[in-house]
């Protein structure tokens, strides 16, 4: 009788997932780790989204008070005073007002009630009309605060459609800690409540605020579409005491440890989270080779953040629910299809087709197989969009790591992350960083959408990407994609390349992308793979069906 309630305890809460790089996955992903039935995958999904919208860490080091930045940013009120505030603000950080810090940030606007089903996401009872997405609102201590949340990074707008779990094509999360830390040197606190008529309470958390951001390390992104939350997490954890629980008040040290990540780029691109559910281990370099990717990521979070790690210790250990909520959302969402945005017809039968044969003798080795509907019996009694599907991919196991002669600083600098073994917080949630010889050839599911490519942006288009690393663009222009005929080049699947470019895209030089830079180089992935001894592969004929084929992934 025991054993029969054990198992009817199991079947209701779902097992308990394996998160060494050792562990088996199932074809086609571990879309639901925890094994929970149907309706309790749903429920938990949906909390998911929530919390990828509302941060549910409330303990979090830097929680603003909405109302006093608000008057301080929008001058709305009749005091000369605070417009000097605003004047002085807005000289130190180039921000114009308190939704502009938003829309700078790159938050877009959540999923709309009339968007495609695929890319509906559910909201917390807080969310506020006009609201954006990972602008994460909540009462604590009777005060209404705010913060930034996972979907600030992890989503996106593709030709209109916002999608969770997306790459932000141009993050400035770690540019809004740097502009903070700025402004840091004006504040002060009874000037901001004389001229805000802020309350105690609140005066609090901006007191709070400040002070975690002295624990902060920073390094300006190398590249506007990059970035840089591991020499984030590394310079802050420098900047801690030395001992493992930064038992010290304050914690941080003012003559913190040097580390190469002082001197040498660590950035790469946000990753998208529908890959989780094929890998053994995280990161574009594979280096995190056990643990929940969920509270690695709330580590980090928290740590470049200047938090309490006893009250995240604490957090965690109340909180299991969220994070399995977490988990489950982010290994279960789907990435954008093609035909979301074009007609289906638009991908050609006879060179998709084409194309996967060169796939398979070219790319499967590392990156999968990728079986498609079109090539079941009777397939021909299915539309061509429902051909066009993956029915089933099998990623090879355990999850690998390949040097191919890409740019080496991301991998190198993970050396720096590696110190985080050391903390208590790490061990209890089984978290371990080993720095790897090269990076993980990620799964291809949703590569259409995702460019620009390699793990530091340094490729517009797949047609740069299948050409031998020297004639490659050394230079690039970027562009939101906002008009699927003008801001992107479905021949090339890719960002479009001189005369093709819009041309107010040449207007802002922050867009400009530069090979030749310390960390953005587009080298490797040729030789070995679709060169011999420097000679190409491939016809062009077939390069462009091995782009339709994955316009199909």
């Amino acid at each position: 009788m025991g054993g029969f309630l054990f198992l009817l305890c199991l079947s209701a809460l779902g097992q308990v997932p394996e998160w060494s790089q050792q562990a088996l996955i199932p074809d086609g992903g571990r879309w639901n780790p925890y094994g929970f039935s149907e309706d309790v995958f749903a429920a938990n999904r949906a909390r998911g989204q929530m919390h990828a919208h509302l941060y549910p860490v409330e303990s979090t080091g830097i929680l603003i008070p909405e109302k006093p930045l608000r008057e301080i940013l929008d001058n709305t009120t009749w005091n000369p005073l605070v417009a000097i505030l605003n004047e002085i603000f807005k000289d130190v950080t180039d921000i114009d007002s308190f939704e502009g810090l938003f829309r700078w940030a790159g938050l877009v606007p959540p999923p709309s009630a009339d968007s495609p089903s695929q890319f509906l996401v559910a909201l917390p009872d807080s969310f506020k009309n006009g609201d954006l997405y990972g602008f994460s609102r909540f009462k604590k201590n009777g005060v209404d605060v705010f913060t930034m949340s996972c979907a600030a990074c992890h989503s996106d707008q593709l030709f209109g459609q916002t999608i969770l779990g997306m790459s932000k094509r141009f993050p400035r999360a770690n540019d809004f800690f740097i502009r903070a830390q700025r402004a840091a040197p004006l504040y002060s606190p009874w000037l901001v409540q004389l001229y805000t008529g802020a309350t105690d309470a609140e005066m609090d958390f901006f007191d709070r605020a400040f002070e975690n951001l002295n624990a902060v390390g920073l390094r300006q992104p190398i590249a506007l579409g990059l970035d840089t939350s591991l020499a984030q997490v590394a310079l802050s954890l420098n900047k801690r005491a030395a001992t493992p629980w930064a038992e010290k008040d304050p914690f941080y040290e003012n003559d913190p440890r040097p580390d190469n990540l002082d001197r040498y780029p660590g950035d790469s691109k946000p990753a998208v989270w529908w890959n989780t559910k094929y890998k053994t281990r995280w990161l574009s370099d594979g280096s995190v080779i056990d643990g929940n990717p969920i509270y690695t990521n709330l580590l980090w979070n928290e740590i470049g953040r200047g938090s309490d790690l006893h009250e995240l210790d604490a957090w965690f250990a109340k909180n299991p629910d969220v994070v399995e909520e977490l988990t489950t959302m982010v290994f279960s969402s789907q990435a954008p299809r093609f035909e979301d945005f074009f007609a289906a017809e638009k991908i050609n039968r006879d060179s998709a087709m084409s194309g996967e044969k060169i796939f398979l003798r070219t790319c499967t080795r590392c990156h999968g197989i990728y079986e498609k509907n079109w090539n079941q019996p009777n397939a021909e009694i299915l539309t061509w969009a429902e051909q066009l599907k993956t029915r089933r991919v099998v990623y090879p196991q355990p999850t690998r790591v390949y040097d191919v002669g890409t740019d080496t600083y991301r991998r190198r600098a993970m050396k720096s992350l590696e110190r985080l073994n050391e903390l208590q917080i790490s061990k209890n949630q089984g978290i371990v960083v080993q720095a790897q010889e090269g990076y993980v050839p990620p799964p291809l599911v949703g590569i259409w959408a995702r460019w620009p490519y390699f793990h530091n942006n340094s490729i517009p288009t797949l047609c740069a990407l299948l050409i031998r690393a020297d004639k490659r663009p050394k230079t690039y222009v970027a562009g939101p994609p906002i008009n699927a005929n003008r801001d992107f080049d479905s021949e090339c699947n890719g960002y479009p390349l001189g005369i093709k470019a819009p041309r107010d895209w040449n207007i802002n030089t922050d867009y400009l992308f530069d090979t030749r830079s310390n960390g953005l180089s587009n080298s490797g992935h040729d030789e070995g793979i679709f060169l011999r001894d420097g000679q190409e592969l491939l016809s062009a004929e077939d390069k462009s069906d091995l782009i339709q084929f994955l316009q199909t992934l």
